[in-house]
């Protein structure tokens, strides 16, 4: 009983500063923007990447808590169990609770978002008899109160301890005709969720932050804000946001449930193919099938009016050079565009890091390697890295401009077309990865079914 006690004792006490631990405690909320479990196992997030990145600045390690409800991570704080929150803060939420807000992250825009198939909101007037519904604590209340004096007949829902995607599928299940919500929580969502659209956005944006409990020491407060700083003018908060938000607005809702739609009929026979083409490249097979649905929408018999055919749409002098006798044969089709990227990714410099070099190798299989070393210099003439995707996306449309001649050894190219092919994939590979299971051929061994054959 008395090691209970103590044991509860020290569960309560409030941390030490960092500064005097060495660790960083940070409260978080499991979200596509803040703190989550990627694929492969490993936490990933766009805050979660930013405070590594942080922590690593000042030679400290960082202690995850997490948290399912908001207010259970604000009660951490004002006990001083934890030294900081990172759940997509907006800043007027943080003051609102007499907390310490962090430097401004970036600024999100508030959305009123609908469902597609109802007629679209253009303005608050719209709204008024409406269903409308916000979360409490969101800091949505504030601006909707401001915006009721001018349409009185304004209301709306606010809901407790839930949390965006809640929000989001509450409205498309038809509880609401429409919701509030920072477009930081629904970009990420828009995979998920086709069917529901922006109708417009209120006036006000809102300041993300981290949130700090009162009495957090001066120390704390400027190495965060010069840390940010920093990162703003180095390159390293562009380079995260792009890594997690930086594609999310590429496709329509017409290719998203396009993907959604044929994925029954016509990826159940290919799985099998994706899957081999796995086990031979080591890419993980819904990659490789996010970029057959780019190219031809899974289908085998695709032919293009420049002469490139099959699944993965390879020209005649790739096929020959991966092997594939039949480019409009699947499996060959298949492995050939499989091996093909392997090629594309080998030939990047070794210091290049995921995801990027997945990334600036999937551009390269649309344009070349030579377009790709093209834009990558065009890159660095823009004082921008050319290992960075977020930097060499914003060079490639340069490609098909003379502003750059000079650093284009290879001349003319779509780059446009490119960018566009790499951030389509990205965007197709997470739905994927959300609707398929991870392929692991020893557990498969031996269990093979129409929807997940072993490699023949």
């Amino acid at each position: 009983m008395i090691a209970l006690m103590a044991a509860l004792a020290a569960c309560s006490r409030p941390v030490p500063s960092p500064e005097t631990s060495r660790v960083l405690q940070v409260g978080v909320r499991n979200s596509p923007t803040t703190y989550y479990m990627a694929h492969n196992g490993e936490p990933g997030g766009f805050e979660h990447d930013l405070l590594v990145a942080y922590a690593e600045s000042q030679n400290w390690s960082i202690e995850w808590t997490e948290k399912s409800h908001p207010d259970a991570l604000f009660k951490l704080l004002d006990s001083h169990r934890i030294n900081l929150v990172a759940a997509s803060l907006p800043r007027a939420v943080v003051k609102d609770r007499h907390l310490i807000a962090g430097p401004i992250l970036f600024e999100s825009p508030v959305h009123i978002v609908y469902r597609s198939e109802d007629m679209a909101p253009r303005s608050m007037a719209d709204l008024a008899g409406k269903k409308l519904a916000l979360i409490i604590g969101s800091g949505h209340g504030p601006m909707l109160m401001r915006m009721k004096r001018k349409h009185p007949k304004l209301s709306w829902a606010a809901l407790e301890n839930v949390w965006p995607e809640e929000l989001l599928a509450q409205l498309q299940a038809g509880n609401y005709d429409a919701v509030v919500i920072n477009g930081m929580d629904f970009d990420p969502m828009r995979n998920v969720y086709p069917q529901l659209a922006v109708a417009f956005d209120l006036p006000e944006s809102q300041k993300i932050v981290w949130a700090l409990p009162k009495g957090s020491s001066h120390a704390l407060r400027n190495s965060l804000a010069r840390f940010v700083e920093k990162a703003k003018v180095d390159g390293t908060l562009k380079r995260v946001y792009e890594r997690y938000f930086g594609h999310l607005k590429r496709l329509g809702s017409s290719d998203i449930l396009g993907i959604l739609q044929r994925r029954p009929s016509r990826l159940s026979g290919l799985r099998q193919h994706f899957q081999e083409a796995q086990m031979l490249t080591g890419i993980d097979w819904r990659l490789l099938a996010a970029i057959g649905y780019q190219e031809s929408q899974w289908n085998a018999f695709a032919t293009s009016s420049t002469g490139v055919r099959g699944l993965m749409m390879l020209t005649g002098d790739t096929a020959d050079r991966m092997g594939v006798t039949n480019r409009l044969d699947a499996r060959q089709s298949i492995l050939g565009g499989a091996r093909y990227l392997v090629m594309m990714k080998e030939t990047l410099p070794s210091r290049i890091p995921e995801p990027d070099r997945t990334w600036l190798a999937l551009a390269a299989y649309n344009q070349g390697q030579g377009h790709m070393e093209d834009a990558r210099r065009i890159a660095q003439a823009r004082k921008g890295s050319p290992d960075s995707w977020a930097d060499v996306k914003e060079a490639l449309p340069y490609l098909s401009r003379g502003t750059f001649a000079a650093a284009m050894k290879y001349g003319y190219a779509r780059g446009g077309e490119a960018l566009h092919f790499a951030e389509n994939i990205r965007s197709y590979y997470e739905i994927l990865l959300r609707l398929e299971p991870e392929y692991k051929p020893l557990f498969n061994l031996g269990k093979q079914t129409d929807t997940q054959a072993a490699p023949g």
